[in-house]
């Protein structure tokens, strides 16, 4: 498709004029009215009624597509230019989230770096329990703070929070009692607890399920919403570090600590030896303000 006769085109369906959008385009009104003739020979169809001038049903469709064509091609041209001038845009560092990611240890960060590098733009993906690896293999995200400890080869993993396990109940549950003393391994290892995606990494199904649990619930979740949904419906149960439940006050859902569980870890994970000065950045920043805010998260 020629970009000329999408700008025509666009200019036309804005105006509602071919005249002023010849105007608007410093070309000829027959020009303009040539390449929107071409367009509609290239697609086969009537883009346009002429009186009054609005687009027919595959003009609309067109106009979207029209949009975006004409934006990506703009950005283009202004990217190699700045290139061509010395001057590139910053990359976007992209910061994954698994749920509440590692308590106060993760907006931290995140301000920090926003003040320490103010020139570089910073997005948030949110991660589901499936993606503590997979989202960095798949360049998908640069860094991520996702739960519990995991070894993947080509990942470089920092411990940011230790914390004490938990597990959520139904409010209806006998277990809701005990949210202040806590409860004992032995008494909440055979709970109903949600089930994982096939493809969830084993750290994380080991993890939620205290590494033997063998009861499931009929219900599956990647999400802390799906889990707390699920729970608060009396499906089933789910289990969290400590921190997760000042995150997630939910109606109908109670968290009583495990006393005798091993605590585990939320964590930093980046790409080993990622040549991005940004994630390096991102990732000294993490490490140095958990080492003085971890405690906060295991109280």
């Amino acid at each position: 498709m020629d970009l000329r006769r999408l700008s025509s085109f666009l200019a036309v369906v804005e105006e509602g004029h071919f005249g002023r959008a010849a105007a608007r385009l410093f070309l000829s009104p027959a020009a303009v009215t040539g390449h929107v003739q071409q367009l509609e020979r290239e697609f086969g169809t009537l883009l346009l009624e002429r009186s009054p001038v609005v687009p027919t049903a595959a003009g609309r469709r067109l106009v979207s597509h029209a949009r975006t064509l004409l934006d990506a091609a703009n950005a283009a041209m202004d990217d190699v230019a700045d290139t061509a001038h010395g001057a590139v845009a910053p990359r976007t560092l992209r910061v994954g989230v698994m749920g509440h990611g590692s308590a106060e240890v993760t907006p931290a960060a995140v301000s920090a770096f926003r003040r320490a590098r103010p020139d570089v733009p910073l997005s948030l993906v949110q991660l589901t329990f499936t993606e503590h690896a997979s989202a960095l293999r798949e360049d998908r995200v640069d860094a991520a703070f996702v739960r519990p400890m995991f070894r993947s080869e080509g990942i470089t993993v920092d411990v940011l929070t230790t914390e004490q396990r938990i597990v959520v109940v139904p409010a209806a549950s006998a277990l809701a009692a005990a949210a202040q003393e806590g409860v004992r391994l032995a008494d909440i290892i055979d709970l109903p607890y949600l089930r994982l995606p096939p493809h969830t990494p084993r750290s994380f199904t080991d993890y939620l399920y205290f590494d033997e649990g063998t009861r499931r619930s009929p219900d599956y979740a990647r999400t802390p919403h799906d889990c707390l949904t699920s729970v608060a419906a009396g499906r089933g149960a789910g289990s969290a570090l400590k921190s997760f439940a000042r995150y997630y006050p939910w109606p109908g859902t109670v968290y009583v600590p495990v006393l005798d569980a091993p605590w585990a870890h939320s964590v930093l994970a980046t790409r080993d030896g990622d040549p991005n000065p940004e994630v390096r950045i991102f990732r000294a920043l993490t490490v140095a303000l958990a080492r003085e805010l971890g405690p906060a998260a295991a109280r």
